[in-house]
């Protein structure tokens, strides 16, 4: 290979004040061999997930070292476990948002070309601030640039994993390279997208870039082997090493002020003009009373199964009037237990469709809490019930369901029926905590807050999934609840 870089490694990372909320992405790209830092790359990407900002800042990465010398393999390096399972293959990318911005990921390399490699967060401290930086500047009603970061361009960052080369002329040689590779790649608009990670992009799957995450940077330090390169280099390879790296340093950022203002296209969130399409919409129908609905019972799916009574037959039926009125459903999906099923047919029933029955949306197991008053289950389980309100990982009482357990296979349902629906309004007829586990998954609140959330047997309410990743929460709890 002619480029003395051997590797790059390419580090994002990216992050959501919200999830979804005002985002942002950074990455940088690094010299395997000595650790130097050879581009970054950072932008505030408006109201978008977490999820969307990491595969931003991957995408900007792979573009910015592709940008520098498309030859070079890279080893891509994050915080975030999803994206480097997906990205690696081992996990299946199942959400509707995610599948386009892989594509474009995989398309900046030939196969084979990039290698992906997890690390813990400490560990991407560079990349992390990065991202901070972009959404600081989203803050300020502005864009990242040059002046927001904190760093200097060629400066190093020591790689635990590589041995570090010891001969000084390397260092001089790697930072020609990147200026040479920012040269030649097409005039000051190019020098601009290598900096910023929007570099002329090669065959892609027509996937639009709406988002992106970024990059990871490790924090380990070797001071030591620094000085013995340079006390072993003599005065005239200091020399040399020092006016390449400065002249390196200075090209460098005079290609991310360039980006700065050559840059034309629109920020993405608030003010993207794209037309995403309708969204996929979830109608969330918590079921009719049953005879343990008003002593407020845990009844989840490890009990005696209900059905309806009387009140909340007729709570299936007035509900079934209000979405018939309403004319927006195109599918019906149901818990498996009876009360959800028999909630759901009463709707079917005025709506000519068909009921679709999914084992993910039962309730919770809540074990041998199951039939108890709230108050029964303080008296008899007290240690147990105080774990249960304090952790999300805490099961009830003889080998319940922790709300983490719930949360994964609600989510993995939501991403199941939004990617199947896709477009459509659906309705859900389902539990108590898988409607609050689904409302503030979208809201990106915490688990404790399920415990703050009031929802009547029969209450409507919906959410809207969009192919940004966002979503939009309504609460109606409109329909009587006829005691």
């Amino acid at each position: 290979m002619p480029s003395s870089v051997r590797e790059f490694v390419v580090e994002a990372d990216g992050g959501s004040r919200g999830n979804p909320g005002p985002a942002g992405y950074g990455a940088v790209v690094i010299d395997a061999a000595t650790g130097g830092t050879l581009a970054e790359a950072a932008e505030y990407i408006g109201v978008a997930t977490n999820n969307v900002a990491e595969y931003r800042g991957l995408i900007a990465g792979l573009r910015a070292a592709h940008a520098l010398d498309p030859g070079v393999p890279v080893r891509v390096r994050m915080d975030s476990k999803l994206v480097v399972e997906q990205m690696s293959g081992r996990w299946k990318i199942k959400h509707p948002d995610m599948k386009p911005l892989a594509a474009q990921a995989a398309a900046v390399y030939p196969p084979g070309r990039v290698t992906y490699q997890w690390i813990p967060r400490e560990r991407n401290k560079h990349a992390d601030r990065l991202a901070n930086e972009a959404m600081d500047a989203g803050k300020r009603g502005e864009q990242w640039s040059a002046a927001d970061s904190t760093a200097d361009l060629g400066e190093r960052t020591p790689l635990t994993e590589v041995e570090e080369l010891r001969e000084p002329g390397d260092a001089a040689a790697g930072a020609a390279k990147a200026r040479a590779a920012l040269a030649s790649a097409g005039g000051r608009r190019t020098a601009a997208a290598a900096a910023t990670g929007t570099a002329p992009e090669p065959p892609e799957s027509g996937a639009s870039a709406d988002s992106a995450s970024s990059a990871d940077a490790d924090a380990d330090a070797d001071a030591d082997a620094d000085s013995a390169a340079s006390a072993d280099a003599g005065v005239s390879a200091d020399a040399r090493v020092s006016v390449a790296e400065t002249k390196a340093r200075d090209d460098l950022r005079a290609a991310r002020n360039i980006a700065v203002s050559a840059a034309k296209a629109p920020a993405a969130g608030w003010g993207a003009s794209a037309d995403m399409g309708p969204p996929t919409t979830f109608v969330l129908l918590r079921h009719g009373e049953t005879p343990l609905t008003p002593s407020k019972a845990f009844s989840g799916s490890g009990g005696t199964d209900p059905s309806l009574s009387e009140v909340g037959r007729a709570q299936a039926v007035l509900t079934a009037g209000a979405l018939a009125a309403r004319g927006t459903v195109q599918a019906i999906v149901s818990s498996p237990l009876k009360r959800c099923r028999e909630t759901a047919q009463a709707a079917a029933d005025r709506l000519g469709l068909d009921v679709r029955v999914d084992d993910e949306l039962r309730e919770t197991d809540f074990g041998a809490w199951e039939g108890l008053t709230f108050g029964q289950v303080r008296e008899r389980y007290p240690d147990d019930l105080t774990a249960w309100l304090d952790s999300e990982d805490a099961r009830p009482t003889g080998g319940g369901e922790s709300f983490t357990e719930v949360t994964e296979r609600v989510a993995r349902a939501r991403d199941r029926l939004v990617e199947e629906y896709a477009g459509r309004t659906v309705l859900l007829v389902t539990h108590v905590t898988p409607v609050k586990t689904l409302v503030r998954l979208a809201l990106g609140a915490p688990a404790k807050s399920m415990f703050r959330m009031e929802l009547s047997a029969a209450a409507l309410s919906a959410v809207a999934y969009f192919k940004d990743g966002n979503a939009s929460v309504r609460l109606f709890n409109e329909t009587a609840h006829l005691r």
